[in-house]
């Protein structure tokens, strides 16, 4: 049985994850940890996720616990991913990062990390927006350059990151597609006199409002047609689910990063 440590066990995927973890036959909930100064630490972590007392207390950070679990699920904040990523390489424990907004230097010293523990980091742990990744690279490769690329995420009013990393990700496997470096070609807002748009652009563009869980679309826009491919989650718990079958996954793997592609053996489509 492997056993879970969760970060952020207090927060709303935290809470989620704990009861996708639960439901999962090949895993335990071990141990939970949040922030110094959170008001949830030292309560059961049962208690306020499940509805009932697993006597699984929520700890003052990751230190506190490492030695409680076998893999730690993290969907926080990029900065705290990263200490928790440089305790885990210290330990030798396996990670499943789900946290977006991680840098380019953040995933470059993370690869340098992870020659000491095994780790799944995705910008978006869902089966079916993993399955969406490999349309839009596909679909991207058979239209080519004659159909322009755009994209609009949509999101709760409380993400800090943007544009969010799913879509990032949707851009980067487009641009794969065409044979095109999303840095070069990326647009991300667009105000004022603009010009024509260039024909190699990869526009993403985005919305924040409410409570929107998440929202992705994918255009592909030519003379008189488009195609579009889009993921509309209903809830978190497919996020959750999905870091649940991750963790059970990458409990025995060797060192390295690994990705969604990897859990769910999509690498090969």
């Amino acid at each position: 049985m492997v056993k879970v440590i969760i970060a952020g066990a207090a927060g709303r995927m935290g809470q989620r994850i704990a009861h996708m973890v639960e439901s999962h036959s090949g895993l335990q909930y071990g141990a939970a940890f949040e922030a110094a100064g959170h008001p949830e630490i030292g309560r059961d972590a049962g208690e306020l996720a499940l509805g009932r007392k697993n006597g699984v207390i929520i700890k003052e950070g990751l230190e506190s616990v490492i030695e409680q679990g076998d893999v730690i699920i993290d969907f926080t904040f990029h900065q705290a991913t990263m200490e928790f990523a440089r305790i885990a390489a210290k330990h030798n424990k396996a990670m499943v990062i789900g946290t977006t907004g991680l840098t380019a230097e953040n995933l470059a010293e993370l690869k340098e990390l992870a020659a000491n523990f095994p780790c799944v980091q995705a910008p978006n742990m869902s089966v079916c927006v993993n399955v969406l990744f490999q349309l839009v690279k596909k679909t991207a490769a058979i239209l080519g350059d004659d159909y322009d690329i755009e994209i609009i995420e949509a999101h709760h009013n409380k993400k800090k990151d943007a544009p969010s990393g799913t879509a990032l990700k949707l851009g980067e496997m487009a641009a794969e597609g065409v044979g095109r470096n999303l840095a070069e070609v990326a647009v991300l807002e667009r105000s004022g006199i603009i010009g024509e748009r260039k024909p190699n652009e990869i526009g993403i563009q985005t919305i924040r409002a409410a409570d929107i869980v998440g929202e992705h679309t994918v255009y592909f826009a030519g003379p008189g047609e488009r195609i579009e491919l889009s993921h509309r989650a209903h809830s978190r718990d497919h996020f959750a689910k999905g870091a649940a079958t991750a963790a059970a996954w990458v409990a025995d793997k060797d060192n390295g990063i690994y990705s969604m592609f990897d859990v769910l053996g999509l690498n090969d489509l």
